[in-house]
């Protein structure tokens, strides 16, 4: 199994040109990986812009994937958790110690997980932000990340990935996860997804909202149950 860092996010380094920030060149960065490690064809598993690359793929090199799962999103994001998101990424932020960050990702996450308490938020803060060698706690990825979306304004709010997402799903297994209470992929999007993918598998995650945080009983019995019917 691979986890990667994108660009800009984690152990991985940022981009000298902010604007590359886009799930297209995401994707060719995870074919050179994958090209690298000498992996022809994979099962693929993305959350929320994981799954945009995931698509993307499918467009770029479809033969690279085997299955693919996506989990809370789609071809199309609803409005209202875009314009959520696209508040707070890329934000300046300041942290004076490890219970300021668990209340910042309290604050911009608790909709989506309103069961978590303290130690939860905790182990949240620590994969979302790290402590530089001087003791400053700052978050985890580029504050220009979120430069292309403030380029494309009101455009960004609606991307129409279709055609990418009927080409994943079409010839290969795949398998849709959604949050009950998402604000990113709504009831409405999760339908039209499963109307254009009869064969699609689907699981919904009661309780939580963007995005399953994938450890959720019903979330892991439908991973495995998918794994298990590959070929």
């Amino acid at each position: 199994m691979l986890a990667v860092d994108v660009r800009g996010r984690g152990l991985s380094d940022r981009a000298p040109d902010p604007m590359t920030y886009t799930p297209d060149v995401y994707a060719r960065d995870v074919l050179a990986l994958m090209d690298q490690a000498g992996i022809e064809r994979a099962v693929l598993l993305g959350t929320s812009m994981g799954g945009l690359i995931t698509m993307a793929l499918a467009a770029i090199r479809p033969r690279a994937i085997a299955a693919a799962i996506l989990n809370d999103v789609g071809p199309e994001v609803a409005a209202e958790g875009l314009a959520r998101i696209a508040a707070y990424a890329g934000q300046p932020v300041e942290i004076g110690d490890w219970s300021d960050a668990a209340a910042y990702v309290q604050r911009t996450n608790g909709a989506a997980f309103p069961h978590y308490g303290p130690a939860d938020w905790d182990a949240f803060a620590r994969r979302v932000f790290r402590q530089q060698p001087d003791g400053e706690i700052v978050l985890d990825y580029d504050p220009d990340i979120s430069a292309p979306i403030r380029a494309a304004g009101a455009k960004a709010l609606v991307p129409n990935l279709w055609p990418w997402f009927r080409r994943l799903a079409k010839k290969r297994p795949t398998l849709l996860i959604r949050g009950a209470t998402s604000d990113l992929l709504s009831p409405a999007i999760a339908e039209k997804m499963r109307k254009a993918a009869p064969d699609m598998a689907f699981a919904e995650i009661p309780g939580v909202g963007h995005a399953p945080m994938l450890d959720e009983p019903e979330a892991k019995a439908a991973i495995f149950e998918f794994l298990a019917g590959l070929d």
